[in-house]
């Protein structure tokens, strides 16, 4: 619960368990005693519990963690609900500096609208017993906190708490509203009065908007057209002051009813005092009212129109910040709407499909497509003229088709510039298929037309075009859902549009790129040769497919010191390895090809890279990524991947992160979250094994979290790299720190795999010091007599030595691929492990996480975690994948109680955020606490 302080931000939050056990203390907690009320027995009974006290500060992460957990007590899921709620408060600039009761510096939630005071007026409601159980000192019986007076005081709390930064004293210009440290100001007493007017005495001004003379304007200047516009010369204009009650939104009376008595609404005796502060608070934001600070009834004011002008754009903004409403006339007021229409239009000459089918040279860089924008007073369109005329009166009240309307003349000439609005091709395809553009700041409905509007209704909906037969060069039967892939890629790449088929590992992306290959080979537009850049270790596979598949068809390997270009075939294959890609980009841009296709994208996903940038400069008139994994860590390799296929689909890279990912990332926006799925559907084709109809023949996949226990001797070892590290931790600087920790978290895995990993031992005794040892002999003792296939990953070559060691001395047959294995050798490994010569692969998780067809194992092993769930998928992927005829089993080992087993459980609560949230790897760690820290690495039991 809280308790609260003054100033505000001493207050604490009390941790108490209701079994009257001590709860845990980190280092920003104190201990301390609780008088709370508790069942009793007869009725309650108060009692004195131990507690931690948290500061405020201390106190949110833990709250947000156990309201977003939905685990844990309600008292504690409340407190949450109420830190979240603060935390919106705050930032929306809800903040109102002032003194506390004891003349400390203080900040303080509001000005809070009707809206707002509802909403915490229901969370208050909500709060269960034991979230304000603690009983206020006073004389006569106990009683409980007030529950929303308690809420409030939380609320003001964080408030106090959260804009004291360091940089905070640049800005107040002394420490008082800066530092943590109460600061007394007493002097400054009649200036808080001021500033709390009316939220504490319950006031709030608002300004009617009268507007007289319409009708004398009217009848003397309407020329009796329907579109005449007057200009309103006889119409005056008033702003009458309103106040209205803060806790009851239906007290409202005029300002000057108020004073003279005659209002039957009693606002109290401090009413008019307290109106005057906030009155003068508004004038300090706009300066018109000030007339009616030294009136003798704060009545009305004239305005001029350039002031009603104000009112309608920034000055009534300003004083809704000042807590002042603006009310306009319902007849007057109009909201101007804007939408654009982009494309040609629907009867122009070639609009349509028969100017769309002359080819994808619409997408042209160069081109420009200009908006047909739609602008609109309530609900008549306006034209083009009636527009210009509005714009050039620039005045707010105009006369209309026999209507006047209240519009800011800003917003007009705004509409008026956008007129000239230009858009690339690419861009206006992103706004036909989201449905929206933004433009200066405002995002804008936009509808397509023409062939633009042809072409969205052809890429949302794919299964009404005329499907692409399997070529009759292909030697194999493709299955339904490839055909369908290979569908999909015919039609984008025949559109001049790139695209990512984004299947699952072992679905079968190879041959369905070459069927695509050669489909697109039987059209003279599209013939070509295909260029094919992947990770080194998949050119035998690739070069296996096609000369499997595709008999006949030229392929060649560009790669080594003898590679060339020379006489190419228009329906020849190269392939080539990024690293070679990036070193010969210039020969390689030379060639026209028909076709270039990225396998394993997520090689790529750093659009900064020399690899990224030196890929960008082959020219083709087709590009295609493969990648099992198109979102590894963040969206920007989403990005990343779908600005090389389609460059500028998705904007800019800043623009994009703006727009959509910081918002989708951060579960804030939805609406982004869709809008970003509905520009991506089109060029992103994403299927997995689990999902209907795609992979039926796939035998069932068991996975399998095995918790061993350390031994004495890596027990020892664990503790005292956690203690040693976090006493350096402690005590170094920012950039140090991060790779302290960097360094502990690895060290620890280590430790969790074998001592002699960690000790770097050159000649280990190995047998008999490792739990996850243990348990790997006793999974291969099973795997062995069943005579099947194991397949051993790690991610660190040291221990994967160490493993080969152990199983020669046990004389198990085993093999070992790693980063440094030749191609000829890994294609030798593969066969020798696919034909039963060798049961157990040992394998490097980064360099045989992909690529790699290995379907004879039946048991896959993950000796250590990988921080990436999708990393670890893809490398059970070499297994399981079509051609697999058996179940396959997945082995995890986790070493129980330690930091291996609070990172399973990490990824298993959060593998849904793009199947990786914890793809950056240890780094993700580097900004804990010293206390999350702690608590990460924290050995827990699972011990000897």
């Amino acid at each position: 619960m809280f308790v609260p302080g003054d100033p505000a931000r001493t207050g604490r939050v009390a941790f108490w368990r209701p079994d009257g056990s001590a709860p845990p203390l980190t280092d920003t907690a104190t201990a301390g005693h609780l008088a709370v009320v508790v069942p009793g027995d007869e009725g309650v009974e108060a009692v004195r519990v131990p507690a931690a006290l948290l500061p405020v500060h201390a106190a949110l992460p833990v709250l947000t963690r156990a309201r977003a957990d939905g685990a844990g007590h309600r008292a504690a899921r409340f407190w949450g609900a109420a830190a979240v709620q603060a935390l919106h408060l705050v930032a929306r600039g809800l903040l109102l500096p002032g003194l506390s009761p004891a003349d400390h510096d203080a900040w303080r939630i509001g000005p809070l609208d009707a809206e707002d005071i509802e909403a915490v007026r229901r969370l208050a409601a909500a709060m269960p017993p034991e979230a304000h159980a603690v009983p206020l000192d006073g004389t006569g019986p106990p009683r409980l906190p007030d529950p929303e007076r308690l809420l409030r005081a939380f609320l003001d709390a964080v408030a106090d708490t959260l804009p004291r930064s360091p940089a905070a004293h640049l800005v107040t210009g002394g420490p008082a509203f800066a530092v943590p440290e109460p600061h007394r100001l007493p002097g400054l007493r009649p200036w808080a009065a001021d500033i709390a007017a009316g939220h504490d005495a319950g006031v709030r001004l608002s300004l009617r908007i009268e507007v007289h003379g319409l009708t004398d304007a009217a009848s003397g200047t309407s020329d009796g057209t329907s579109d005449g516009m007057s200009d309103g010369a006889d119409v005056s204009f008033r702003a009458v002051l309103q106040m209205h009650g803060v806790h009851d939104t239906a007290l409202v009376a005029d300002a000057a009813d108020v004073w003279s008595g005659a209002s039957e609404t009693d606002f109290g005796s401090a009413a008019r005092m307290d109106a005057l502060l906030v009155l003068r608070r508004a004038a300090r934001a706009w300066a018109p009212l000030a007339p009616l600070l030294s009136a003798a009834v704060p009545d009305a004011v004239d305005l001029a129109e350039e002031e009603v002008a104000e009112l309608l754009g920034d000055a009534g903004r300003v004083l809704a910040g000042a807590g002042v409403d603006v009310h306009w006339p319902k007849e007057l007021i109009r909201e101007l709407t804007t939408r654009a229409e982009v494309g040609p239009a629907d009867d122009e000459p070639g609009s349509g499909r028969a100017g769309f089918a002359q080819g994808p040279s619409f997408l042209s860089a160069d081109a420009l497509l200009a908006f047909d924008w739609w602008f609109a007073l309530g609900e008549g369109r306006l034209t083009r003229e009636e527009l210009d005329r509005l714009a050039e009166a620039n005045r707010p009240l105009v006369r209309l088709r026999d209507q006047w309307v209240l519009v800011d003349p800003r917003e007009l000439a705004r509409a008026r510039a956008r007129q000239d609005h230009k858009i690339t091709p690419v861009d206006a395809l992103g706004a036909a298929l989201t449905g929206s553009v933004e433009v200066d700041g405002s995002r804008i409905e936009v509808r397509p037309t023409g062939w633009l509007a042809t072409l969205r209704d052809r890429l949302a909906d794919p299964e009404e075009q005329e499907p692409v037969e399997q070529p009759a060069a292909l030697a194999a039967t493709l299955r339904d859902y490839q055909r369908r892939g290979l569908n999909w890629l015919a039609r984008m790449t025949s559109l001049g549009l790139g695209c990512c088929l984004a299947d699952d590992m072992g679905l079968g992306k190879t041959i369905t790129l070459i069927a695509l290959h050669l489909h697109r080979r039987t059209d003279p537009a599209s013939a070509g040769p295909t260029l094919v850049v992947c990770p080194t270790s998949l050119m035998g596979n690739w070069q296996r497919e096609i000369e499997r598949f595709a008999p006949g068809t030229p392929v060649r390997r560009f790669h080594g010191g003898r590679r060339s270009l020379d006489d190419l075939a228009d329906g020849e294959v190269v392939l080539t390895t990024y690293g070679t890609m990036r070193l010969d980009a210039a020969r390689l841009a030379e060639v026209p090809w028909g076709m270039v296709v990225t396998d394993e994208a997520q090689h790529v996903k750093n659009p900064y890279s020399s690899t990224a940038r030196q890929l960008r400069s082959i020219g083709a008139r087709a590009r295609v990524a493969l990648t099992g994994t198109p979102v590894e860590n963040n969206l920007s390799e989403l990005w990343a991947i779908l600005d090389w296929t389609t460059p500028g689909l998705l904007g800019g890279l800043g623009t994009f992160r703006r727009r959509y990912a910081d918002a989708v990332e951060g579960g804030q926006d939805p609406a982004a979250a869709e809008r970003l799925a509905r520009l991506v559907r089109p060029f992103l084709l994403r299927r997995r094994k689990s999902d209907p109809g795609i992979a039926p023949e796939l035998p069932p996949k068991t996975e399998t979290d095995h918790a061993v226990s350390l031994t004495a001797e890596q027990t020892a070892l664990y503790e005292a790299v956690v203690r040693e590290a976090l006493e350096e931790i402690s005590g170094a600087d920012s950039m140090a720190r991060r790779g302290l920790i960097v360094k502990l978290l690895t060290g620890l895995k280590q430790i969790c795999n074998h001592p002699a990993q960690y000790l770097k031992e050159e000649r280990p005794v190995v047998a008999g010091r490792s739990g996850k040892l243990e348990l790997l002999d006793e999974l291969l003792d099973t795997v062995l007599t069943e005579q099947a296939g194991v397949l051993v990953f790690t991610q660190y070559v040291r221990m994967a030595r160490l493993l080969e060691r152990h199983l020669t001395a046990r004389g198990v047959p085993s093999q070992f691929l790693h980063g440094g294995t030749p191609v000829a050798e890994r294609e030798a490994m593969v066969r020798r492990f696919q034909d039963g010569e060798v049961p157990v692969f040992l394998l490097s998780l980064k360099a045989a996480g992909t690529g790699l067809n290995l379907t004879r194992a039946e048991h896959v092993v993950h000796y250590d975690r990988w921080w990436n769930p999708a990393v670890e998928a893809q490398a059970t992927d070499r297994a399981y994948r079509i051609g697999q005829t058996r179940p396959v089993q997945v082995h995890r080992i986790v070493a129980e109680g330690t930091v291996e087993d609070r990172i399973a459980e990490l990824l298993v609560r959060k593998r849904k955020l793009a199947d990786a949230v914890l793809g950056a790897g240890e780094s993700a760690f580097t900004e804990l606490t010293d206390t999350e820290l702690a608590d990460l690495v924290e050995l827990r039991g699972g011990l000897r």
